[in-house]
C-alpha cells in the first residue's frame, strides 16, 4: 500500500492541495479558487484523491487562513502557514536568504539567517495582494493575466497608491482619463504592489542575497516578479522562482505532516462525507434578517418611495430642461429635469468611471434621440471624479463638487434634511446639515471596505452578479 503525505492550504481566495511520496516528490497537486465556498471545494479535492489514490495511506496537515475550521471539524492537524512555508523553503530552496510571498489577501516577507526566520506579514489591509490585483484588473476591464500581458509592453511607470483600493482606483482612473497607455498603467499597478510589499513589510531592513518569490500572484504573473527583481536590483542568479512556488505552503504542510498518524484515503473520504453533510454545514444566526417576510420588504419600499422624485414622460415635455451628470469611480449617472424638477430622463451605467468620455457621449446621444421638438437643454452641470474632464470635453456649463450636489438634491426632496449618507463606488460620505448648509463632512480615508466596489468584488468572489447578490441578501433568513 503506497504511503503518501498530503498538504492542504486553504487561503482567502484559493485552495491548494499536494501529495508527496516518501522521497518528497510531487505526485499530485490541485490549485483552484474556492469562491468562498470552502467546504464544497475541499470535498471535491478529497473526492479527487479518493478516485486516484484509493488504496493509499496518507498523513495530512492543513494550513491557511481558511483551514483551521476545516481541521477542527474533521479532527485533523493544523499548522500555521508561515511555519509551513518555512519548512518547504528549507527543504526545496535552502539557498534562499529572503522569501517574498503574496497570497489572495496577505503578503509575507521572511528573512532567513543563522538566528532563524524573521517573518513579517500584513495586518488589517489587503493592499498590494492578489485581491488588490483582482480589483485593479476589474477596473481595467481585464483579469490579472491580462494585466500581465499589458505590463509586458510597458514603457513608463507612474506612481500609484497601493495601501488601499480607494486611492489606487483614484490614481488609475486619473491616468486613464489623462490618456495614459493601459500597458503603462498595468506595469504601474505591479510596481505599486512592489512598493507596498517592500515599504510595508521590510520597514527599513534591506532585502539582499537570494530572493525567492512564492504564492499565486508571483507564480502566475512573471511581469510582477520582474518588477520586484528590478526594484531590488537582483542579479538573475539571485532571483529564485521555484517550480510549484504557488504550492509552497501546501508542500510545507505535507512535509511537517509526516509525523502525524496515517489514515486511509477511504477513512478521509468518510470524514469528509460526515463533516460536510448539510446538517453539519448548518450554522446559527447572529444577526436578524433584513426582512423576515415579504410584507416587511413591501413596507420598506413603500416608506422610501415617498421621497422619490416625480417622473414625467419626456415625449410630452417642452421648454427648458436641465442636464445633470455624475461621473463616479465605477459608474456614470445622468438625469434631465424640467423647470419644475420633474425627472424626464435618467441613465445609470456601470464601468462608466473607466472610460467616461465614451460613456457620457453614448448617454447624450440616447438623450437627444428621445427629446421631442420644443424641448431644449438650457443648462448643464457635471460632478464626480470626472468633473473637469467631462466639462471640458462636452462644454458643460457648470462643474460642482459632489457634496454640494448631494445637498442640493436632498433639500429638493426634504427641505429639512439634516444628515446625508452616501455610499459610492470607492468612497463613503456622511454630511451633517444645519440650517440648509453643510456643517461637517465625514469621509472614509484609508480603506474602501463597505463601498460599492467592495460589494461588487465580494459578489464576484461568490460567483454571483450584483443583482443576484442583493436579492440573496434580501431573502436571507439566517445572516451571520
Amino acid at each position: 500500500m503506497p504511503h503518501l503525505h498530503m498538504g492542504l492550504d486553504i487561503g482567502s481566495t484559493t485552495a491548494k492541495a499536494v501529495l508527496l511520496d516518501e522521497r518528497d516528490r510531487l505526485v499530485h497537486s490541485r490549485y483552484c479558487r474556492h469562491f468562498s465556498d470552502v467546504r464544497t471545494t475541499v470535498n471535491e479535492i478529497f473526492n479527487e484523491i479518493r478516485h486516484s489514490f484509493n488504496n493509499s495511506c496518507i498523513t495530512l496537515e492543513i494550513a491557511g487562513s481558511g483551514g483551521m475550521g476545516i481541521a477542527e471539524e474533521m479532527k485533523l492537524p493544523f499548522i500555521q502557514e508561515l511555519i509551513a512555508c518555512s519548512a518547504s523553503v528549507s527543504r526545496f530552496i535552502p539557498q534562499a536568504n529572503v522569501c517574498i510571498e503574496l497570497g489572495g489577501e496577505d503578503a509575507k516577507l521572511t528573512y532567513f539567517d543563522d538566528s532563524g526566520a524573521d517573518q513579517r506579514m500584513n495586518e488589517t489591509c489587503a493592499g498590494g495582494t492578489g485581491a488588490f490585483l483582482d480589483h485593479m484588473a476589474l477596473l481595467m476591464g481585464t483579469d490579472p493575466a491580462g494585466l500581465n500581458e499589458l505590463a509586458a509592453k510597458s514603457k513608463i511607470i507612474y506612481p500609484i497608491a497601493s495601501r488601499c483600493g480607494v486611492f489606487a482606483k483614484t490614481d488609475v482612473q486619473s491616468l486613464m482619463k489623462e490618456g495614459a497607455e493601459k500597458a503603462d498603467i498595468a506595469a504601474s499597478i505591479f510596481q505599486a504592489v512592489v512598493n507596498q510589499t517592500i515599504s510595508g513589510l521590510a520597514c527599513g531592513r534591506k532585502i539582499v542575497g537570494n530572493v525567492a518569490f512564492l504564492g499565486g500572484p508571483l507564480y502566475f504573473l512573471p511581469e510582477l516578479r520582474k518588477r520586484f527583481s528590478e526594484t531590488l536590483r537582483l542579479l538573475p542568479v539571485q532571483s529564485i522562482s521555484p517550480e510549484n512556488s504557488h504550492l509552497f505552503v501546501a508542500l510545507g504542510a505535507a512535509l511537517l505532516g509526516k509525523k502525524n498518524d496515517e489514515v486511509t484515503v477511504s477513512e478521509l473520504d468518510r470524514r469528509s462525507v460526515t463533516y460536510f453533510s448539510p446538517l453539519k454545514m448548518a450554522c446559527g444566526s447572529d444577526l436578524p434578517p433584513l426582512f423576515s417576510c415579504p410584507d416587511e420588504k413591501i413596507e420598506f419600499q413603500n416608506r422610501h418611495s415617498k421621497a422619490s422624485v416625480q417622473r414625467k414622460q419626456i415625449i410630452s415635455a417642452s421648454g427648458p430642461a436641465y442636464l445633470g451628470i455624475d461621473v463616479g469611480s465605477t459608474t456614470t449617472k445622468a438625469v434631465l429635469t424640467d423647470s419644475e424638477g420633474n425627472l424626464l430622463f435618467s441613465d445609470y451605467r456601470m464601468r462608466g468611471g473607466s472610460e467616461p468620455i465614451h460613456t457620457v457621449r453614448e448617454i447624450i446621444l440616447e438623450l437627444y434621440s428621445l427629446m421631442p421638438e420644443g424641448l431644449f437643454i438650457k443648462n448643464s452641470c457635471v460632478t464626480g471624479y470626472g468633473e473637469k474632464l467631462i466639462q471640458s470635453a462636452f462644454g458643460i456649463d457648470i462643474g460642482e463638487i459632489e457634496t454640494v450636489a448631494h445637498t442640493r438634491a436632498a433639500k429638493q426632496i426634504d427641505p429639512d434634511v439634516d444628515f446625508i449618507i452616501d455610499i459610492g463606488g470607492q468612497d463613503m460620505k456622511c454630511l451633517k446639515i444645519e440650517k440648509g448648509n453643510i456643517k461637517q463632512i465625514f469621509l472614509n480615508e484609508a480603506c474602501s471596505s463597505g463601498c460599492g466596489s467592495f460589494l461588487q468584488n465580494f459578489a464576484e468572489s461568490l460567483g454571483m452578479e450584483m443583482d443576484e447578490f442583493v436579492s440573496s441578501a434580501e431573502r436571507s433568513l439566517s445572516p451571520v
